[in-house]
């Protein structure tokens, strides 16, 4: 079994998450760039049954699920993703899921802001302008 990893820009998923029920049965793929664009998607993403999408980063439009004939469980962090094309990945037998949320958005909010402050994430998000 193949699983990627999208999205993870600070290579920090395998960190944050308890992978270890999947050693010695899948081999996970982090991508810590993005895809640039259908084409690429396709190419780099055909070998893998399960996709980790982070948030909304990676767009799975019908045309991209279609061809991607080993996946079967499609992943978002978050419980919902309007980047994923829902009816699509049903119609091809796709499982689609989300991870739950913590229960208390205020203390998501103090953490995300002492993430960004420890992570320099303001910086970091303005040195992707020109």
């Amino acid at each position: 079994m193949r699983v990627a990893i999208l999205d993870d820009y600070f290579n920090l998923a395998l960190q944050l998450a308890d992978w270890s029920p999947l050693r010695g049965r899948a081999d996970i793929r982090v991508f810590t760039r993005p895809l640039g664009g259908e084409e690429e998607a396709a190419r780099e993403l055909a070998g893998f049954e399960i996709i980790v999408g982070m948030r909304e980063r990676t767009p799975f439009p019908a045309t991209l699920i279609g061809r991607l004939p080993k996946l079967r469980l499609l992943i978002t962090t978050g419980m919902r993703n309007l980047s994923f094309d829902l009816e699509a990945a049903r119609s091809r037998g796709v499982t689609v899921c989300g991870t739950g949320n913590w229960g208390s958005p205020t203390s998501e909010l103090a953490g995300g802001l002492m993430i960004a402050l420890m992570r320099d994430i303001p910086g970091q998000f303005a040195s992707t302008r020109p």
